[in-house]
């Protein structure tokens, strides 16, 4: 979309748009760069407070994947005509909530009329110039090591069509709201050579933008992904998101399912909202930090290792 467009370049600026990572870094001082992200999107569910908790945390999540801390948030709002304040209240409500549970503020913002309701967050946050994660640059050795469940976006699919249970549904709330913020504070203990989270693109997109044009591929053990049951359940059905088969589309080329369930890799293009971490770690640093996430987050898993490329598709099923 930006072909043809002159575009200033700057070397205080670490990270751009160039290899579609998590957020921009810019530099201030040899001790601090900036962090800036922005996400919003339509409700995933009904309740308004928890659509803004979800919002929020998707949004911050970008600053945590990049290694940074956030520190100042801005709304980005669209409302449709007649919309009661009382709703639009509750979700900002639950916006600044989640803001706050990181340790950040709410500045401002900015809201537009729109046919359907949108919000989420633009997020500013610190790291040090010489210590922020990109989502490429794993190593062969590295343990890919991922902190929550998947199939929200099977879930969610499911919940629109009234089908999810209440356990399920609490279960797939959780999961949205939680903070990714545990999980940065143990990575950042560690040494990791790449690090995003799993988003819109699922599991396979965001891994295969971690290996892609490099020396590295990727091989998943999925018995050892966690994937949540009533997901499964679902996909058997064919209940799955839209954004699965273009997430298919996107990268299914570049990776060898094996014998792997039919279901079992939509869960793995399943687009996330709100996802996990994904880290590339160090193999001598690998047991420390899966030994410090248990407890601290959803879900500590070792789904993985990076190997040297060798010629052919980038990501291996077992």
């Amino acid at each position: 979309m930006l072909d043809g467009i002159s575009m200033q370049s700057d070397p205080a600026l670490l990270v751009g748009f160039d290899k579609s990572d998590d957020a921009c870094v810019y530099k201030v001082n040899d001790e601090l760069a900036l962090v800036q992200t922005v996400d919003f999107f339509p409700p995933v569910v009904d309740d308004p407070y928890t659509f803004g908790q979800v919002a929020a945390a998707n949004a911050l999540s970008d600053v945590y994947a990049m290694g940074g801390e956030p520190k100042t948030c801005l709304n980005v709002m669209g409302v449709p005509r007649g919309f009661s304040k009382e709703i639009i209240r509750e979700i900002l409500r639950g916006g600044y909530d989640k803001v706050y549970e990181a340790g950040a503020v709410v500045a401002g913002g900015h809201t537009i009329l729109d046919e359907e309701p949108k919000y989420g967050l633009s997020v500013t946050g610190y790291v040090h110039p010489d210590r922020f994660y990109r989502n490429c640059g794993a190593k062969p050795g590295d343990v890919l090591i991922l902190t929550k469940p998947l199939g929200t976006g099977i879930l969610t699919t499911a919940a629109k069509a009234g089908l999810l249970s209440e356990d399920d549904q609490k279960a797939m709330i959780r999961i949205m709201t939680e903070l990714n913020k545990k999980a940065r504070d143990v990575f950042v203990r560690h040494t990791m050579h790449a690090c995003t989270d799993v988003t819109g693109f699922g599991l396979m997109g965001h891994l295969f933008e971690m290996v892609d044009g490099t020396d590295c591929e990727a091989v998943v053990d999925t018995q050892a992904v966690e994937i949540l049951p009533a997901a499964l359940e679902f996909a058997r059905m064919g209940i799955l998101a839209e954004g699965m088969y273009r997430n298919r589309d996107h990268c299914e080329a570049q990776v060898d399912a094996g014998t792997v369930q039919t279901a079992v890799c939509d869960a793995l293009f399943d687009p996330q909202t709100s996802g996990g971490l994904l880290a590339a770690v160090a193999p001598e640093d690998a047991e420390s930090c899966l030994a410090m996430l248990r407890g601290q987050v959803l879900s500590a898993q070792r789904i993985g290792t990076v190997r040297a490329y060798q010629g052919g598709k980038r990501i291996f099923l077992k």
